[in-house]
């Protein structure tokens, strides 16, 4: 059944977006849910245990992955907390943080709400501002309690927006929590979420919008390039603003075919013994990205290995593990391969910059698109590699291309239950803007200042999984509830003492009650027989 997502999921569900789009810190806290409401008065009786069957296991864990995720100067937002002075020990936030095609699933026994046991969700789009995420519109969502012998499927479309073009996206959510065995039903939360393709960034929105001839203390530039391109567009090389085509044709990222995601929290079978341990797993499908697509520059990723993240926790450290398959990624110019990023080689760096005179003396008039990776394309030689870029290539930046990057962490914990908790973080590919110094020397002091370390920052795949399993594994039974007979329960005297004639007062009331209800019972039902009139005979009058 497809539903509005309850006001109450809120919590969950806008944790669940912040984590996918904010730097992993996987294992600070357990999984988010409604907190337990307390008496508002102490000296108040506490909330009476359930009489009915309940579920011996306990499991919390959750697993969540991004198609793609956008970020405007990131780490440049201070925290907002309502502690005070307590925001500046936190890490800052981006000024933008978009992330596109989430799909998570989350498993938690101890959650106070009976429909956030197992949550499964597939949402088009999640947004971030300052670090603040409201409730995303248009997802698919399916909670338990109670439980759900299928899953719900359907089609979502994301809105138009001038930073990126998202396609047809489809969902795919199924959520199980058993009355009695609780989460021991094999898979507790699936979510999958498919996309036909995805375009980003034509514009750097963070850059200055100034003209490369605005610039101070610029060089001469080659012949051919025209100065009045604005930073923004990077000199001409993006197509500038306006609503992001969708065949991804001048922006800076793109993917043609489709790219989907899947999430699953799952029970699994503990080796030597006959409790179960929990696992989350989050597994990303792509096929090829390009870069700068539609001009001389363009560039094509092949993704090779696809990276699938788990995470299984034992309830012991021992044993608990991650266990992560990196993407393998072939960066090629047409059929030639030019970088390889594996888990060898995780980085690479192609720098950004604008060709000068001393260039267009060696190799003629340059078109008019900035030097990317050393390659220029001139007007008559076409692309041309520049080996030797000093004095001839001023550098503006660079696009950092890295893969992997993954965070792992344990803990011990004791609350709610005694376990251990584990939790993971990867991203298959980060394609960063970032400015250099040459850069701020050409800006004007009150503009180079306000720069921060990244301008932007593309993030594909992003993947997070933790679990959190009690000591010994996750038992799966049930209790049953017993009511004493003839053994009353521990420091429970067998009769009251008798204190005062007030104990009989309700006895005697009832008593007294069901006397008069008898009588009136009786009164109603007796018939009511009428006597025969006596006969009077006249007595004779005496003779005078």
């Amino acid at each position: 059944m497809r539903r509005r997502l309850p006001r109450v999921l809120a919590l969950p569900v806008s944790a669940a977006v912040l984590v996918l789009a904010a730097t992993p810190a996987v294992a600070d806290s357990t999984i988010p849910t409604t907190p337990i409401p307390q008496p508002a008065n102490p000296s108040q009786a506490p909330i009476s245990s359930p009489s009915n069957p309940q579920p011996l296991g306990h499991a919390v864990a959750d697993a969540a992955a991004a198609l793609g995720v956008l970020r405007l100067l990131p780490n440049a937002v201070d925290t907002t907390t309502i502690l005070p002075g307590y925001g500046s020990e936190l890490p800052k936030q981006s000024a933008l943080e978009a992330g596109m095609g989430l799909s998570s699933a989350q498993a938690n026994s101890e959650s106070y709400l009976t429909y956030e046991r197992a949550i499964a969700q597939s949402s088009p789009l999640g947004l971030a501002v300052a670090g603040n995420a409201p409730q995303a519109p248009g997802s698919l969502t399916q909670t338990a309690l109670p439980d759900n012998e299928k899953g719900i499927s359907g089609g979502l479309n994301a809105p138009q927006n001038p930073l990126l073009n998202v396609g047809l996206l489809n969902g795919n959510v199924h959520a199980r929590w058993s009355e009695t065995l609780g989460p021991c039903v094999g898979t507790i939360a699936d979510a999958s979420t498919s996309i036909a393709s995805l375009s980003l960034l034509n514009v750097i929105p963070s850059m200055p919008n100034l003209p490369l001839s605005g610039l101070t203390n610029l060089p001469s530039l080659a012949e051919g390039f025209d100065p009045a391109k604005g930073l923004q567009s990077l000199g001409g090389l993006l197509s500038g603003g306006g609503q992001t085509p969708a065949n991804g044709a001048g922006s800076l990222l793109s993917l043609p075919n489709t790219l989907s995601s899947r999430s699953v929290v799952q029970l699994v079978d503990l080796p030597g013994s006959k409790n179960k341990a929990v696992q989350s797993v989050s597994t990303l499908q792509a096929a090829d990205v390009e870069i700068l697509k539609g001009t001389p520059l363009e560039l094509s990723l092949k993704v090779v290995s696809q990276p699938t993240l788990k995470v299984t926790s034992t309830g012991d450290k021992a044993t608990s593990k991650v266990e992560y398959s990196a993407p393998v990624i072939t960066i090629q110019r047409g059929d030639t391969v030019l970088y390889t990023l594996d888990a060898q080689h995780p980085t690479k760096d192609i720098p950004i910059g604008l060709p000068l005179e001393q260039l267009s003396k060696q190799l003629g008039p340059v078109a008019d698109l900035p030097v990317v990776g050393g390659l220029v394309a001139t007007a008559t030689k076409g692309l041309q590699q520049v080996n030797d870029t000093a004095g001839t290539v001023l550098d503006l930046g660079v696009l950092r291309l890295s893969i992997g990057e993954l965070n792992q962490k344990g803990q011990q914990l004791t609350t709610p239950f005694e376990g251990y908790q584990l939790g993971a973080s990867a991203r298959m590919l980060d394609l960063q803007v970032l400015p250099t110094t040459a850069l701020k020397n050409l800006l004007p002091a009150g503009q180079a200042s306000s720069l921060p370390s990244s301008l932007a920052q593309l993030s594909l795949g992003e993947q997070i999984g933790r679990a959190y399993t009690p000591t010994g594994g996750v038992v799966c039974g049930t209790t049953t509830p017993v009511t004493p007979v003839g053994n009353p329960a521990p420091g429970v005297p067998a009769k009251l003492a008798y204190t005062a004639g007030a104990y009989s007062a309700v006895p005697l009331f009832w008593t007294g009650t069901g006397m008069l209800l008898l009588g009136v019972v009786l009164v109603a039902a007796i018939p009511n027989r009428r006597r025969k009139a006596a006969v009077v005979k006249p007595s004779p009058r005496p003779r005078s």
